[in-house]
């Protein structure tokens, strides 16, 4: 009897709190792109900060943001990784509840997420010399109604041009770096780390984003209002394990490049997450900037959303206000209060 009972206390201590746990457990649907901007989800992911916060994480990869904001109205996807598009402002204004509630990346000053590049050949014969020789030519960016439309709009207006000014194609980025290389198109701005790719073959930056369009809001954490309301409770500890999981990414660099152990230790997450899995390329760039504080560039947003107006990619009535819930943030910093580097 004795032994029995050792056995019973022995199996309350493990299997009970074991069992527990994983009933704790709620599973959250991240949407992505699987960029090296998603570090953060990633972190907090590999470090268990969501498993703290009883989240089991599932990750679910788009080869568009765009494609993610039908399913937020569905309730089949909780989180989402977005750029600041048309389509997100368009469904807003179609009565989908999503919800902008944290950045994800933007561009402060030396801290690029994309370059307009030009072909080398072009730059020797001097058919480029500066930004208003773009006139005429074919250049390749991301899909219209995208915040990469907002940079091309502030080049071209330095430029004194117009979008009709050049021949505008639309590709992905890593096409952007072999029609670089083919001569297919004369210039293009892809993102990091296709921009640096496309430079070690030989095209030439004209400039960086960070210099047109400084703080610039490329994408921010996005959430459906279904998860928001079901839970708030849930969906505020989710937003504090995303914004550690940031915080640890900010900790792990030295001038916007991965440095030292902790350096290394993000490229180790970033290898095994992302679509990269060459730690040498995650070292190579001057990443854009996550904030630390989950902090929103307004003003550009609001910017962004004329531009989109203005080309008449928006079919309804929405603003930022409107799209913008800073309440789940609030709550946030509240308790971990503002970000300090670490020592």
């Amino acid at each position: 009897m004795t032994m029995i009972r050792l056995l019973l206390a022995l199996m309350s201590l493990v299997s009970i709190p074991f069992g527990a746990a994983r009933a704790a457990e709620v599973e959250v649907s991240i949407g992505l792109t699987n960029s090296a901007t998603d570090v953060g989800f990633f972190i907090a992911d590999k470090r268990g900060y969501f498993r703290e916060a009883g989240i089991k994480p599932k990750f679910v990869v788009f080869d568009s943001a765009a494609r993610m904001n039908s399913l937020f109205g569905s309730g089949d996807l909780d989180v989402g990784a977005g750029g600041m598009s048309a389509g997100l402002y368009n469904a807003i204004a179609r009565g989908i509840d999503i919800r902008i509630v944290a950045d994800k990346n933007s561009t402060p000053p030396g801290r690029s997420s994309q370059k307009l590049l030009v072909r080398k050949d072009l730059v020797e014969s001097g058919r480029f010399k500066r930004l208003p020789d773009l006139k005429g030519m074919r250049v390749a960016t991301s899909a219209p109604g995208t915040a990469a439309m907002g940079t091309m709009v502030k080049i071209l207006d330095k430029a004194g041009l117009k979008r009709g000014d050049i021949d505008e194609v639309h590709m992905s980025f890593a096409q952007m770096v072999l029609a670089l290389s083919n001569k297919a198109v004369d210039a293009a701005l892809p993102a990091e780390p296709q921009a640096t790719q496309a430079m070690e073959m030989g095209a030439v930056r004209v400039v960086s984003d960070d210099e047109i369009y400084p703080d610039h809001q490329i994408s921010a954490v996005l959430f459906s209002g279904i998860f928001a309301k079901r839970d708030p409770a849930l969906a505020t500890r989710f937003l504090k394990a995303y914004l550690r999981g940031v915080r640890d990414h900010n900790d792990s660099l030295v001038d916007g490049k991965f440095a030292g152990p902790k350096g290394d230790a993000v490229v180790a997450v970033l290898t095994e997450y992302s679509l990269v899995k060459d730690p040498a390329v995650h070292r190579s760039f001057v990443l854009s900037a996550i904030n630390p504080d989950g902090k929103l560039d307004l003003p550009s947003m609001k910017e962004d959303l004329r531009i989109f107006r203005e080309a008449k990619l928006i079919e309804g009535k929405v603003d930022v206000e409107q799209a913008v819930d800073l309440s789940f943030l609030d709550a946030v910093l509240k308790d971990l209060g503002a970000y300090k580097p670490a020592q």
